[in-house]
């Protein structure tokens, strides 16, 4: 993408309603723009981050076994009237009354939702187990949206439902959710710690929140140091083995680790000191186990090889994907702007040209970036008439990974500076060989 055929609407002063550091970089990088409170509109940069991060949780998902579908974001009020839950969440709820004078919801949560879905199709234990997930856009009428796309009233959320037929597979779907969450988040390049946590008003009496620690975050976090060492790495996932995703989950689960709302300081304290640490982390995702809860109210049951009837045990898990955008820029920035990871940056790679105008500048910037487009990469051309400080500030605020600078002197000599974001570094590369050199440097 040229840049001077692009929309990036660069602000050069900070706004002054932003709080936190990631409200304040996708507002001056053009990333968001406020439509209401708490509720924004996507634009171009910023849009190709959230589908990034929404392929991501989409290939972990399907991965575990779980099965896409897409349910609406407006639901009738009778579901959750029969699940006894439609005052649960007061205020928060956006209530509406269509023309006949329905009673509808924006819906904030799918249980009552997918829950129809499962009783009108599914009755018999032979089609047991099931997980559907869906990602897609929910409304809570949070009483002061604040910190940017980290707490609005509209985000953009995966929901995965499972459905089992006794309590055993139940916790297996649950610890499938937990290893591919943990996957989804190494992906992503975030340290996300699975926390006991409450089940609030989704209900049941087992829960996992995934925070990232980052000294903006809502919760106070307690923890052992050791979790923090834990990683899942390049190992072969085996979902269908039970015993085995049961290990791993025990791995994650048993170092402490707990929000403030289920924090026990006596058992906090049996850590040795220097293991022993609090911090303030971000939520990027909860999964929860709930048993018959939803099932029993709604008449959601299967029928078992003897003949009997019995309602399936049930879980949700969600991430929210709007708000790992913010946590990515949270725990990735320094005073320059973004730094984003790889695996979700809007673009692979920059070409700054220093001398807009100098034909040479120009025919190798044109040449560099059609060699890129067919190596694979995304690449953004700066082709833009500007000062060279103005080129390089925007670049760093927008964190693109790698920048590479082609500027007559260097042309001359048969060079191009190659820059990496994350640590500053800069590679003088060869251009003897075409660009070989230059796409081995990119992948080293």
């Amino acid at each position: 993408m040229y840049l001077t055929k692009y929309f990036l609407p660069i602000l050069k002063e900070n706004p002054a309603e932003a709080q936190i550091t990631s409200h304040r970089l996708m507002l001056r990088s053009g990333m968001i723009k406020q439509s209401s409170a708490g509720i924004y509109s996507w634009l171009p940069l910023g849009l190709k981050v959230l589908k990034k991060i929404e392929k991501i949780v989409v290939e972990e998902q399907v991965a575990a076994g779980h099965i896409p579908i897409l349910m609406p974001t407006i639901q009738p009020s009778e579901l959750w009237e029969e699940s006894g839950r439609l005052d649960d969440y007061g205020k928060e709820m956006l209530r509406i009354e269509d023309r006949h004078g329905r009673l509808m919801l924006y819906g904030p949560t799918n249980e009552e939702l997918v829950t129809d879905i499962f009783r009108s199709h599914i009755s018999s234990y032979k089609d047991l187990p099931k997980t559907f997930f869906h990602i897609q856009w929910k409304f809570r009428d949070e009483v002061r949206p604040r910190f940017g796309v980290m707490r609005g009233r509209e985000f953009f959320m995966k929901d995965g439902y499972s459905f089992d037929m006794d309590k055993d597979s139940a916790i297996h779907a649950y610890n499938r959710h937990m290893i591919s969450y943990l996957r989804t988040y190494e992906r992503l390049g975030l340290k996300a710690i699975p926390m006991q946590a409450d089940t609030g008003p989704i209900g049941g009496d087992y829960s996992h929140e995934f925070l990232v620690l980052a000294e903006t975050g809502e919760s106070q976090v307690f923890y052992d140091k050791e979790i923090t060492d834990l990683s899942l790495g390049d190992r072969n996932i085996d979902y269908s083995d039970q015993q085995a995703i049961a290990t791993i989950v025990q791995d994650f689960t048993k170092p402490y680790a707990r929000t403030d709302e289920t924090h026990e300081q006596n058992l906090f304290n049996r850590i040795p000191n220097e293991r022993r640490l609090s911090a303030r982390g971000i939520e990027v995702g909860q999964i929860f186990y709930f048993g018959t809860k939803y099932s029993k109210s709604m008449g959601a049951d299967v029928v078992l090889p003897n003949g009997d009837r019995t309602p399936v045990e049930m879980g949700s898990h969600g991430i929210g994907v709007s708000r790992l955008v913010g946590a990515l820029i949270e725990a990735n920035h320094d005073d320059l702007g973004i730094i984003w990871p790889s695996s979700v940056a809007p673009f692979d790679v920059v070409i700054i040209n220093l001398k807009q105008g100098n034909e040479e500048s120009e025919k190798a910037c044109r040449q560099l970036y059609e060699d890129l487009i067919l190596a694979g990469y995304d690449v953004l051309y700066d082709d833009r008439d500007e000062r060279v400080g103005v080129k390089f500030a925007t670049m760093d605020l927008i964190g693109i990974p790698w920048q590479i600078i082609v500027g007559p002197r260097d042309l001359a000599d048969g060079f191009l500076e190659l820059k990496c974001r994350k640590n500053g570094s800069k590679t003088r590369v060869p251009l003897t060989e075409g660009s070989r050199q230059l796409l081995s440097a990119l992948n080293s």
